[in-house]
């Protein structure tokens, strides 16, 4: 129980130290707003400015997203739930903060679609906007870092494999253990200054040239 105790201190520590940082770095964020020229779109312009933020709004939204880009502020109005963007679909896109009139499925479904990760109720008010910016940030911050683990964990896993299948193959032309497969694949691996992985890869397409070849045969 103490160290459990000792343990949610550090990281609330270590929260209180970050968050700082995370104001900071609004002062340098780069939003584009997609909003129509109407006093709601300028009200949110002038409050992202008054945060810090480096702003630029425009309507009719672009196919293309402008250059280096961090937050996207979207209008979701009834006349733009049908919009579909390539630019939404980017894994590596800034956040999508979508900005709604109303509440009901079919914008709901926008929502979806374009990939927002967070929402705000038009007319936009200054109280709560700064909290919706900071927590979507975070959040897509850690998607995006589960995601790439994700990918290397994928990545290890498909690796491991192709060691286990170049082992077998090794045990079935050498007539070797599958500990001495692995010791070779290493040395091989050492002494030609690649991975593991990539010995492997090599002895699998050389065992199927030569399979393919013996069929020709």
């Amino acid at each position: 129980m103490v160290a459990k105790t000792r343990t949610l201190v550090r990281t609330g520590m270590r929260a209180v130290r970050e968050a700082p940082q995370i104001l900071r770095d609004l002062r340098s964020l780069r939003v584009c707003v997609f909003h129509p020229r109407d006093q709601d779109g300028e009200g949110l312009t002038r409050q992202l400015e008054r945060i810090g933020c480096q702003v630029k709004a425009f309507w009719p939204p672009p196919p293309a997203l402008p250059e280096e880009v961090d937050v996207v502020f979207m209008s979701l109005s009834p006349d733009m739930v049908d919009a579909d963007f390539d630019w939404c679909q980017i894994e590596d896109g800034p956040p999508v903060i979508a900005v709604v009139t109303y509440e009901n499925p079919t914008v709901i479904e926008a929502v979806l679609r374009v990939g927002a990760i967070a929402t705000v109720a038009s007319p936009v008010r200054s109280f709560g906007l700064l909290s919706v910016l900071v927590l979507a940030r975070d959040v897509h911050s850690t998607l995006r870092k589960q995601r790439k683990r994700i990918a290397q964990l994928e990545a290890k896993l498909q690796g491991a494999r192709q060691i286990a299948e170049a082992q077998d193959i090794l045990v079935a032309q050498q007539g070797i253990t599958k500990e001495e497969a692995y010791h070779l694949i290493r040395e091989q691996a050492m002494q030609k200054r690649v991975t593991a992985e990539e010995i492997a890869k090599a002895i699998i397409n050389a065992n199927e040239i030569l399979g393919f070849r013996k069929s020709l045969a």
